[in-house]
């Protein structure tokens, strides 16, 4: 496992911290990613209040069993001290082939350990044709030469 960029942050390890973040998103391996966020970390997703490390679990396991395929750009928008603001998008579909883009920006304030103590995200969803998909790498981890977020204009 690579080193955990921590705060205060400077622009690579805010970028480095981004993309981590990414990275084990695109894995859809709730353990992995609620290692990700302190113990006691409060996060708010849409109309959801979690608080924990066991309840991030929890909610990654539902949310990955109805939203397949699931893929995300995350890309750094701005930073300060200990606290980074990201905007994402991210492609899934549902049980019935129903593709999905969601948009979002999320808050993120870090404990001295890179560990994330506060996530606060605010999320839209659009139903998408198959055929509007932007996303297309393989399950897993962002190819490095694939297109950014602001590549796509979104």
């Amino acid at each position: 496992m690579l080193p955990r960029p921590s705060s205060p942050f400077d622009r690579v390890g805010a970028a480095a911290k981004v993309r981590s973040v990414e990275d084990s998103w695109n894995s859809r391996d709730p353990a992995r990613v609620a290692l990700g966020y302190a113990i006691d970390s409060n996060w708010r997703i849409r109309t959801e209040f979690l608080s924990g490390r066991a309840a991030i679990e929890e909610f990654l396991g539902r949310k990955w069993a109805r939203e397949l395929d699931y893929r995300v750009v995350t890309e750094l928008w701005a930073f300060t001290g200990d606290r980074i603001a990201g905007r994402f998008a991210c492609e899934y579909h549902d049980n019935n082939g129903q593709w999905f883009r969601t948009y979002g920006n999320g808050c993120w304030e870090f404990d001295q350990n890179g560990l994330i103590r506060r996530c606060i995200e605010s999320i839209d969803k659009h139903p998408i044709d198959e055929a509007e998909r932007i996303f297309l790498w393989p399950l897993g981890r962002r190819p490095d030469d694939h297109p950014e977020l602001s590549d796509f204009d979104l």
